[in-house]
């Protein structure tokens, strides 16, 4: 009987599988590797046909509002392909693929697609330059790999919406390399203090906004990591795209300049409202805490003793 995942996987990959780990193991500005056809043919259109309208998913972002990405953690009620999808990612034959790809044992399915899942963005949305959170929310797991599977029939490039990986955004004003998100291309790269990814603005013609950028992410795990990538516990680590390189003294602000000055304000200003209320929380449920109470007369007599 054939291991399930020849089953969804074009039938190409495992003979493909020393080429494709060359790919990874050479790749900048980190490790990563582009699968042309990662699915059958017949069952990416089945994944397709059951994607789950944007209403179904979370609209909520990280900043509390409605926006233009939905999320579906839940895949596996999605329909018979995606149940399929599930069942064959957590086999040995499937992570054992993967993981020789990648040069990492003993991966670890995520049976709560936390985070991953399907993930579909409309016309306008952007994902800043980020590193992911490294330990599973729930299980003290080391984050590895993500795989991104992409399902868009009709997608050009200069539509935005392209994967973008980077070496440093906090100095860089362009990434390393531009990945279009186009049908069944899959992009798998291993997640590090240095994986810095995101994707440019979508910007989809007049006659083309009924379309959006559809792709099903999948993240991997691993008990153990090499120390040297070892890091302590944080959560997913945002950076702010740079000015465009052609603002320079003397540049006459063209109306789209304007624009793009506009939304990096804008991205900055919802950053550090998120993290403001982030840290009054934190603090605040300090206070209410014993530790609170402690800290709060240890306050108290130290100004007391000041005086």
């Amino acid at each position: 009987m054939p291991d399930s995942s020849q089953l969804i996987l074009d039938h190409a990959i495992a003979s493909e599988a020393k080429q494709l780990t060359q790919q990874f193991a050479e790749a900048r500005p980190f490790r990563y590797v582009v699968i042309e056809n990662f699915f059958d043919a017949a069952f990416a259109q089945a994944l397709l046909a059951e994607f789950p309208a944007f209403e179904r998913g979370n609209r909520i972002g990280d900043d509390g509002r409605e926006g233009g990405k939905s999320t579906v953690e839940r895949i596996k009620a999605l329909g018979p392909a995606f149940h399929a999808l599930d069942a064959t990612i957590q086999t040995p034959g499937f992570l054992g693929l993967i993981g020789k790809i990648c040069g990492i044992d003993d991966l670890l399915y995520d049976p709560f697609y936390l985070g991953g899942g399907t993930h579909e963005n409309r016309d306008g949305q952007a994902l800043q330059a980020h590193v992911d959170f490294n330990y599973h929310p729930s299980e003290r797991w080391h984050r590895r790999l993500n795989l991104i599977v992409y399902l868009n029939p009709e997608w050009d490039a200069a539509w935005g919406g392209n994967l973008e990986l980077w070496r440093d955004p906090y100095q860089d004003a362009n990434p390393v390399a531009r990945i279009a998100p186009t049908m069944n291309r899959c992009v798998i790269f291993e997640t590090t203090e240095s994986s810095w990814h995101g994707f440019d603005k979508i910007a989809l013609p007049v006659d083309r906004t009924d379309l959006s950028r559809k792709s099903v992410a999948l993240y991997f795990y691993s008990r153990q990591r090499p120390t040297q990538e070892t890091a302590g516990k944080h959560t997913t680590h945002y950076v702010n795209r740079q000015l465009p390189e052609h603002l320079t003294e003397g540049h006459t602000l063209t109306r789209a300049d304007v624009e793009t000055l506009r939304e990096l304000i804008a991205h900055r200003d919802n950053q550090m409202q998120r993290l403001y209320a982030e840290n009054s929380a934190l603090l605040q449920a300090r206070d209410r805490g014993l530790t609170g109470q402690i800290l709060y007369q240890l306050r108290r007599l130290y100004v007391r003793y000041r005086r």
